[in-house]
Parts: structure tokens; sequence; C-alpha cells
């Protein structure tokens, strides 16, 4: 079996070109001949290991960074006491740059090697969509994703969506929230600018089949490569949406690249709504605006954000008074090993306080597993989450045919070089 494993793994490493080529290393080794002791268990009698890769290195290092910073505030809190029936919580953290092959290398190093007891805060559908084969070939070992940093469809239906749970609202979700406010505002004529890759098609499908049900049609679309950083131009892109005299756009990329969309945009006299997916960054997105050296009022202000949790400044939220509080305290930082390039991070940001409510979450289900945690009861205890309290105002529920736990969608906009709640979209698009 040693062997086996051994030869799947340096499969992994070898210069992958898709999944095709590690699932067809899988046939080296059967579910059967893994076993399904203590050693694929991922616990210990002091220690759960959970396994992540993520972005902490390249133009989208800030959403890793963030995420990890808010899980960690959690669980450094559940670790001091006491940790989950007397084992603390352990993250085993893997770099993937936002890029699919490394995240693909690093998944079956985190199940093979590092023998984790589950898969928790991946970072992207690029990266996500090429794990989840993998998921689906050792299934009947049940290692399961949790809560991505992703809305994307293909871990929330079949073939893969048994693999994999979610918190957040999803891309359809944030999507059909900015078609409707927009039309009902009276800017119907609506483009879209993406980034080339599973996450990008995924909000353009979202905010087309919202178009169409409302009998719209898209007002232009353009596309940039992922892994574009804020120094690359988008001018081109700007003038193919602007030839099609769009009311409004939605960007679905990450922040390098829609900030300097935004940039361009202005500069090339754009002057529309610019709305970003809650995945984009907001903060990250912001901060690269303002530091163009001009008011940033200047590139901000057409920008709406959706967002999958409520703001971190809004105290009177339990959640979010625990959360700053926690954040304060511990302060989390990436580990050194893993920083490649200097990144400042922020006290609070909407990804970070989404990896504090995934924390939080996480441990009430590993509570659930009892005194002694077995992935056999993983689907089990994430199904007895019924109107779960998590502090924000929604109660979460799971079942076998719901595998997202939150639906609320809420929006942003700038004022004063901070993202505030949207409540009122007429006031602000008049």
């Amino acid at each position: 079996m040693r062997r086996g494993l051994a030869g799947l793994l340096a499969v992994s490493c070898a210069g992958l070109k898709d999944a095709d080529t590690v699932l067809g290393g899988l046939n080296m080794v059967s579910a059967q001949e893994m076993g399904s002791g203590t050693g694929f268990e991922g616990a210990t009698d002091d220690e759960i290991f959970l396994g992540m890769s993520a972005a902490f290195s390249g133009p989208s290092r800030g959403l890793g960074s963030e995420l990890y910073r808010g899980a960690m505030a959690y669980f450094n809190h559940v670790n001091d006491t006491g940790g989950v029936a007397g084992r603390k919580i352990t993250l085993k953290l893997y770099d993937d740059g936002y890029q699919p092959d490394p995240c693909v290398r690093n998944t079956m190093k985190l199940m093979l090697e590092d023998n984790v007891f589950l898969l928790f805060g991946y970072v992207g559908t690029p990266t996500v969509t090429r794990v989840l084969p993998l998921l689906k070939k050792f299934q009947d070992e049940q290692v399961y994703l949790f809560f991505p940093f992703t809305g994307a469809q293909p871990q929330r239906e079949p073939p893969y969506g048994d693999f994999a749970f979610n918190l957040r609202a999803s891309y359809r979700q944030e999507t059909a929230g900015l078609v409707n406010n927009f039309l009902t505002a009276g800017k119907r004529r609506i483009g879209v600018f993406y980034q080339a890759d599973a996450y990008g098609r995924s909000g353009w499908a979202g905010v087309r089949a919202a178009l169409d049900r409302h009998g719209e049609r898209l007002a232009g679309e353009a596309t940039y490569r992922r892994g574009q950083r804020f120094t690359g131009s988008m001018r081109e892109q700007v003038e193919i949406l602007k030839a099609n005299s769009p009311d409004a756009v939605i960007c679905i990329g990450s922040y390098a690249a829609c900030a300097a969309f935004a940039r361009d945009a202005i500069d090339r006299d754009l002057r529309v709504p610019i709305a970003n997916l809650s995945f984009v960054g907001s903060e990250n997105m912001l901060q690269l605006l303002g530091d163009l050296g001009e008011d940033v009022e200047t590139y901000s202000r057409y920008l709406v954000n959706s967002q999958v949790v409520p703001s971190y400044e809004d105290t009177s939220i339990p959640a979010v008074q625990e959360y700053r509080e926690l954040m304060e305290r511990y302060d989390p930082a990436v580990p050194e090993e893993l920083v490649q390039e200097p990144y400042t991070p922020f006290p609070q940001s909407f990804v970070s306080l989404e990896g504090f409510l995934d924390a939080k979450l996480m441990t009430e289900i590993l509570r659930r597993l009892g005194e002694a945690p077995d992935r056999d009861g993983l689907e089990e205890a994430v199904f007895s989450v019924h109107n779960y309290d998590l502090g924000i105002g929604e109660q979460v529920s799971f079942g076998p045919d719901r595998r997202q736990g939150l639906q609320t969608v809420y929006y942003t906009v700038v004022r004063e070089g901070r993202f505030v709640t949207l409540d009122d979209w007429q006031s602000w698009l008049s």
C-alpha cells in the first residue's frame, strides 16, 4: 500500500497538465488498499488536522491570507479554551498561488501524505473545480471539502455536489441580485467583464440567466486571463464594453484585475456603475485604487460590491463583535515559510470575516462528532445542523439536499474610503 501511495503522490507532483493525469495515477492504488485505519483519519488524541490549499502568493495572495487569518482567529480561540473534545485544531497549509495544478498536487499531499481529517477553506473556482474529481475518486474514504471560498456551481450540483459543503451564498445568487437591482433602477443594458476560466464563466452564466428571466440580453462582454496584475492594462476590455453603451458592468474577477478595470474605465470615460462579486476581495481592490495617488473617490464612486457576509463594521451583530475581538487578540499571521511577497493584512475585511464564520461552523460540526471523531460520521454531523445560530442574524441549516448553509447577499458601496452597506439603490444610482 505504501508503495502505491508513494507512486500516486509522485504522479501528482510530476508537472501536471490537467487533473486527468492524477486520476490516471489513481489506478495504482484502490480505496480498499488505502484502508481506513487511524492513519487516514487525520486525528490523534491531541490534535485534529484540517488541510488547506490557497493563494498565499501571486496577485491574489490577499484572498488566501485574509481567509486564513479569519479562520485562525477563531481556531486559536478554540485551542486556547480546550480544543474540541480535548483536541487542538491544526491547519496544514500549502500555497497554490490560485493556480489549478499546484492545488491538485497540494490536495494529493494533504490526503495521501498528511492524512488530514478533511479539507477546509480552499480559495477559488479554477482550483476547486480541478480538485472535485479527486474527491469523487476517493469517495469511499469520505474526504470532504468544507466551506471553499467560491460561489460556483460545480461543488453545489451533480456529479460533485456530494463531496463538498458550502457556507456562502452562490454566484448565481449574487449575480441575480445585482441584475435585479440594476433592472429595477432602470439600468437595462448590463455588460460583463470576466476572468476567462471556470470562475469567470460561472459568473457570466449567472448574469446571462438572470437577464434571460427578464427578457434582456448582455450589452457586451470582455475577458482577461487569470493572474493579471494591477499594473496591467485593461483599456482594450474597457473599449470593447464602451462600444456597446452599457448602463452598468458586472465584473467577475479577482481584485488586481478588477481594480485595473475600474481604473481604466474612469480614465477612458466609461462612467457607469461597476459591480463586483464577493470573491473580488473588496478591501484589497480599494487599496490598489487608493494607491494611485488620486482621491480614492475618483476611482471608487461607481463601485458596488456584493458580499456574502454582513459588514464587519456593524458591532450590533454578535458574531461581528466576536470576530473583531478575536482578530485584535490574536492577529494571526500567515506562516513565514509561505510568504514569498510582501503583504500587509487588514485589521478587518469581508474575506477574513468569512473565514472566521467558516471556522466557527467547522468547530461546531467537529464538536458534534463527539469524543472519537470519524469520517464515517461527518455527513451525519453536518446534517444535524438545523437552524443553528451563527450569530449573524441568519440561521444555518444543512441536509442531504441542502449543502449550502447561508443564502443572504449583501451590497456595499464606497463612502469616505471604505465599503459601507447599500440599502437604497435608487438613491445611490440617481
